[in-house]
């Protein structure tokens, strides 16, 4: 009887701790971030400051992309948040993403900006796959809704430059980077000073260099990562051209005038509202029927975007909320699904592993675009989306 009411003592305060911890890992993941699309938002000035070409967006953003890539590669092949403490490593990437996210200030060229956000990306991989890592290790149970609030956050953090940069309009550019750089160091403080390693985190024993091809061995885990990869085809290249919408929509509508960096914002933070309530309702359902229809949702999204830009303004608005909404949704869940079937001692690895290969795909997505929206009717593109959530489903659908 001692035994039970010890074991039950323990778990009454672990949970009072992670309702203490979560959300503090929700507000440095959103501050860490924030460095994502730092560049997207302002690319306009930087476009006419530093001369940059037509295709400067999809290049911009792809370099964040292969940066992060090359980062979670780094981060797995060493299994570097299993190895030491995950906090830590999220507190030095903070402060490194800051950094280089301030070299754009240095650039005075193409090649330059390009290699800094590339090198913020890298430092990204130890933001939100660890960020991930760390909520991994404060639950043994109801990981789902966690996961909700901290992709839900990095929705924030994503959209987050956009509002800047909609409310530092009469301001130099300057403003947009230097305020995420502060904020990404803000971040990694509060993890550094008031999260400590996790009550079920289990410390890998060293350096394992087939831990990449283990985690693939389990069919749950297979088909859970693979709907995942299905996602990412969609999710990045419709943010990183959600402001080339608002914009294409507007000169298709003379006399119209969006405030495009608001509506970029609200378009995609509102992904954050999504994840959350997706969240709560895994742990009722499960997170795989949340994954399932929220990219069943976005697929239907992709098939009717050639229609919406002959639409009013109104329901065209509308449209591209509920496409924020349903593009990320499930991505929390499909984290849970990975994490939940990958052995415990390489949840870390396998959460990083599965972001590498799911951002190499963004980048293949995003320059497909780019080179669409340079030689095609802007309105027929995003039809080039589609193949993602179809490939998602039916890895699903195998998986059952």
């Amino acid at each position: 009887m001692a035994k039970i009411l010890t074991k039950e003592t323990l778990l009454k305060s672990i949970n009072r701790i992670n309702k203490i911890i979560v959300p503090v890992i929700v507000i440095s993941q959103f501050a860490g971030t924030s460095l994502w699309f730092a560049g997207n938002a302002v690319i306009s000035d930087l476009s006419l400051t530093f001369n940059l070409p037509e295709s400067a967006l999809g290049h911009i953003t792809s370099a964040v992309q292969f940066g992060f890539i090359l980062g979670t590669f780094f981060f797995a092949i060493f299994t570097i948040s299993d190895r030491y403490s995950p906090s830590k490593v999220f507190f030095i990437c903070a402060i490194c993403g800051a950094l280089t996210n301030l070299g754009v200030f240095l650039s005075g060229e193409y090649f330059s900006i390009i290699s800094f956000r590339a090198l913020t990306g890298v430092f990204l991989a130890g933001i939100y796959p660890v960020g991930m890592k760390i909520a991994s290790d404060y639950h043994e149970k109801g990981l789902g809704k966690t996961m909700g609030f901290l992709v839900g956050a990095l929705v924030l953090g994503t959209a987050f430059p956009h509002l800047l940069k909609n409310f530092t309009g009469l301001f130099p550019w300057e403003v947009v980077i230097m305020g995420t750089s502060i904020i990404s160091c803000l971040g990694g403080f509060i993890i550094l000073f008031f999260v400590t390693d996790g009550p079920y985190r289990k410390k890998s024993a060293g350096f394992d260099f087939k831990a990449i091809f283990k985690v693939f061995q389990n069919s749950e885990f297979r088909g859970a990562a693979f709907g995942y990869f299905g996602h990412m085809w969609e999710l990045y290249a419709f943010w990183a051209f959600v402001p080339i919408m608002l914009i294409s929509y507007q000169s298709n509508h003379p006399g119209l005038t969006l405030p495009v960096s608001f509506w970029a914002f609200i378009i995609i933070g509102v992904g954050s509202i999504s994840c959350a309530i997706g969240g709560y309702i895994s742990n009722k359902l499960g997170s795989k029927p949340v994954a399932f229809y929220s990219l069943l949702c976005s697929g239907i999204c992709c098939l009717l975007s050639p229609l919406i830009f002959d639409w009013a303004v109104f329901p065209f608005i509308i449209f591209l909320i509920l496409w924020g909404l349903s593009v990320v949704s499930d991505s929390p869940q499909f984290s849970t699904l990975v994490a939940g079937s990958a052995p415990k001692s390489f949840t870390g690895t396998a959460l990083t592993i599965v972001n590498s290969i799911g951002f190499i795909i963004t980048i293949f997505s995003i320059q497909l675009l780019n080179y669409l929206f340079l030689h095609t009717d802007v309105q027929y593109i995003f039809l080039a989306l589609l193949p993602g959530p179809i490939f998602g489903l039916v890895a699903l659908k195998i998986q059952e």
